[in-house]
Formats: C-alpha cells, structure tokens, sequence
C-alpha cells in the first residue's frame, strides 16, 4: 500500500499589499492641513476691529445736593374742611384762590350732588403724572425705602388737586347759595410764587447751617399736605417758593471744592430729568466745619421745587471728538526732515532724494518714496517713517546741493488703521482720556476719520502687519 503524502510545514501566510490611491492621499493632506489650521488659530492673537465713532466722554461726579429757596408756610386761620384749587408747582399771584376751608362739610356735598360734566383728565394733567412717576423711578433707592410712602402721599394729593381743580368752574355758583358762602372761607395768597403743598422743616435752613447729619435722609421727614382734610387753626397749608435764585449744597472733598471754586462756574446735569444748567460754584464750611461747595442757580426752581434732595452730576469735562478705546493707543518714533527736504516724485507721492553709493563708490541721488506721519508748525519739520529711512543717511535739498544728515527721532502718539488691510499708523490728537476711552481731534490731516476701523489691541499687531 502506497503511503500518503505529508503537507510541506513551509506554508507562509500571504500578505495584501497595501493598496493606496489617490484620494486617500488627497484627505490624509486635507485633514493633516485643517488640523493643523486649527492649533495655529488657537495659539495665534486675534486681531479685532473697532470702528470710529463721535462721541465725548464727560469726566463727571455724582452728589446728592440739599436745596435751598426763599420758602415761607401758610397757616390756617380757621379749623374745617380743606380743598385745594391751585396746582403744584404753577406761580400764583397775590389775592389768588388757593384753597377754601369749609366749617361744616356742607360744600364737600354741593359739590358731588352738582352735575360736574366729564372729568377726564387733560394730556397736561396726564403728563404731569407721568412726570412725577418717572421721576420717582428714576431716583428710587432700595436702602430709602421710607421714600415709597412720601410717593404715596404725593401722587394721591396730586390726583386729588386734579379733581378739585375740575370743580373751578362750579365754585362761582357758591356765591349764589346764601347758607354756604358764610361758611365757606376763601384762602387767597398773600404773595407771589411757586405753590407746593409739603413741608419739612428745612424752610429757614441757610448754606452756612449745613451739615452732615442734614444729609441723612434716614431721620428726614416730609410731611404731605394734600392728603389731609380736616384741618385746625394753625396747621400748614400750602408752601410759597418767591424767588427764581436758589442753590444747592453738596459735600465734597477739600481738593474738589477747591477746584469747583477755581472754576467759578460750573456744568451741571440733574439726574431727574438730565436737564443741562450752569451755576456759580462757591467753597464754604458749614456748621460741622466740613468743606461744602454751594452752587447758586437763577432758573429750573420751578422744576424741583417739590424736592428738597437733588442728584447732580457736576460736567468738569466735555469734550467732543473721535472717541477711541485705550487699547488702540500706540506709541511709535519717526524721524525729523526739515520742510525743505520733502520733494514728490513723478506720480504725485511724497518722498525725499536720498544720496547713495554704487559699487565703484561713486554717488548718485535716488527718490526714496516715504509716508509722511505729522507736521511740526512751529519748527518746520515732517515726521517720516523709519522703517524706510536709517539713521545717518543723507538726503538731499531738492533744486540744491544742502545736504541734511538724518539724525533726529521722536515719537507719536497715534492707533493702527486697518482700512487697506494692514497695520497703518496714523497719528491723533488727545483732547480727554479717562480710564477706558480717550477723545481725539477730528478732521485732522493725519488723522482719523468716522467710520475708520481701527486695531483695537494695538500690542497684537505690529507696523505694517498684514491683517486680512
């Protein structure tokens, strides 16, 4: 019998090769290339844009003021029912009707029993209490919340004056009724002036009576007056403001109030209604020997005759240009070429004739085009760009064979524009600067424009650095 054969133990497993085309190349590159974009973007400052717009920076502070008027305070001569006719805040003459007191109570029933017509209330009437929520809006502060209360009051005598006012043209009808006009006392002023219906106090208080303990409103008390209806002999009625002049005392520091008092006369800005006015500014020491400035007005009492607290800004700066970030703001050296020097070449572009060398030593002149960066008046010199000049190399006088060693540096103060696509220095002019921004002179030969976008990290790019 024939044996059978063995397999050979020499079997070796076939290997594939490996089959690459030319697409998987191709996205092997892209995604090596996309990775490597993004890492480089991550480690890579971005530059961003800003773009130049007018506006002012106002170099502002804020106080809260205590106002002082000429104020007298009516009293009552008789007990009874009061109703109000004249509104707050409008000037009364003398021998006008500003309340009538009423002895029984009768008139209050005359009134609602006579046909009184639409009582709607005017767009003056709604304006004026649109005002005075808006007001109090504005000026709310959560730590005072007594001043919630002192609103209350306010805005309910006020629609109450409102109604009563509707009731003027009824009140001629009174003189027809016998058994009401003896009991009715008409209440006229006995001057002219602002009417306000509270009181608080302070109505004699004096700037050199001004002191520290004033200005805690914690212990301040404003007592309403047309909220009440009975009233008895001697109570206060209503409150005259008789002169235009008034002023206000705010707390300062000894250096402000010097300042303020320096200047003479000061911008001001009410909070209330951001309401532009100027006063007289004067230092004084009130009754505490602390320093206070007191700032004289001789108009808007009116507006603020019902407050006796007044937020201020006090405006000792305004200035109005091109308002840049601080960031943008570089510093870079140029070299000085007196006036005579600058020359144009044949297209029309600024530049200076440079002297030079050529292999055999021998001179020759060359018009080095060169940007021109500001102009000196007074000394008669051009700032021109260092990157394309060096140091100690000779220019020369056009239509002249003066000679000028370029030897003279200072610097500029100016921002990167961006508007060509690369890092362009162009030179301004600061008028103000505070922490954040600074307002630079407009319209300036040199300089910026509105619209222009400029660097707004000026330390992330360098002179002429592409952007974009």
């Amino acid at each position: 019998m024939a044996q059978r054969q063995q397999p050979p133990n020499n079997i070796r497993k076939y290997r594939k090769p490996l089959n690459l085309n030319i697409g998987m190349i191709i996205f092997v590159a892209i995604m090596v290339y996309v990775v490597y974009c993004v890492f480089a973007s991550l480690q890579v400052e971005h530059i961003s844009p800003y773009e130049v717009k007018e506006g002012s920076l106002a170099m502002n502070y804020t106080y809260r003021g205590i106002a002082i008027r000429q104020e007298s305070v009516a009293v009552a001569d008789k007990a009874g029912y009061i109703n109000y006719y004249a509104r707050e805040g409008e000037r009364v003459a003398c021998g006008d009707l500003v309340y009538t007191v009423d002895e029984t109570g009768r008139l209050n029933d005359y009134l609602q029993s006579t046909d009184m017509g639409d009582n709607a209330l005017s767009e003056r009437e709604l304006a004026e209490l649109r005002g005075e929520i808006g007001g109090f809006v504005h000026s709310f502060d959560p730590t005072n919340f007594d001043s919630i209360y002192n609103f209350k009051y306010s805005l309910k005598g006020t629609v109450m004056r409102l109604a009563n006012a509707s009731m003027m043209q009824n009140i001629s009808n009174i003189n027809n009724s016998s058994d009401l006009i003896d009991m009715v006392d008409f209440c006229r002023s006995e001057n002219t002036g602002i009417v306000t219906y509270w009181t608080d106090g302070y109505e004699q208080l004096t700037p050199e009576m001004v002191n520290a303990d004033i200005f805690d409103e914690k212990e301040y008390e404003k007592k309403q007056l047309l909220g009440v209806d009975l009233i008895t002999q001697g109570d206060a009625v209503y409150k005259l403001s008789t002169s235009e002049n008034w002023s206000l005392v705010i707390p300062v520091e000894e250096d402000i109030g010097l300042l303020l008092q320096e200047k003479s006369t000061v911008k001001i800005r009410f909070l209330k209604n951001q309401y532009e006015s100027w006063a007289t500014a004067k230092l004084i020491r009130g009754s505490d020997g602390n320093p206070y400035v007191q700032l004289d007005f001789n108009n808007s009492m009116v507006t603020f005759a019902t407050d006796r607290y007044v937020d201020i800004e006090l405006i000792l700066n305004d200035e109005v240009g091109l308002k840049i970030p601080n960031s943008s703001i570089v510093q870079k050296d140029f070299y000085l070429v007196p006036e005579a020097y600058l020359t144009k070449g044949a297209d029309g572009k600024d530049g200076v004739i440079l002297e030079r060398y050529n292999e055999e030593g021998n001179i020759y002149s060359e018009f080095l085009e060169t940007s021109v960066y500001n102009y000196d008046e007074e000394n008669k010199e051009y700032y021109l760009d260092s990157a394309t000049l060096q140091l100690g190399s000779n220019i020369i006088m056009p239509d002249s064979q003066e000679k000028y060693t370029i030897s003279r540096k200072a610097s500029l103060t100016g921002v990167y524009n961006m508007n060509k696509g690369y890092a362009d220095f162009r030179q301004i002019n600061i008028l103000y600067q505070n922490e954040e921004y600074a307002i630079v002179k407009s319209n300036t030969r040199y300089g910026l424009n509105v619209y222009d976008y400029i660097v707004l990290n000026a330390a992330a790019v360098d002179d002429a650095q592409f952007i974009y």
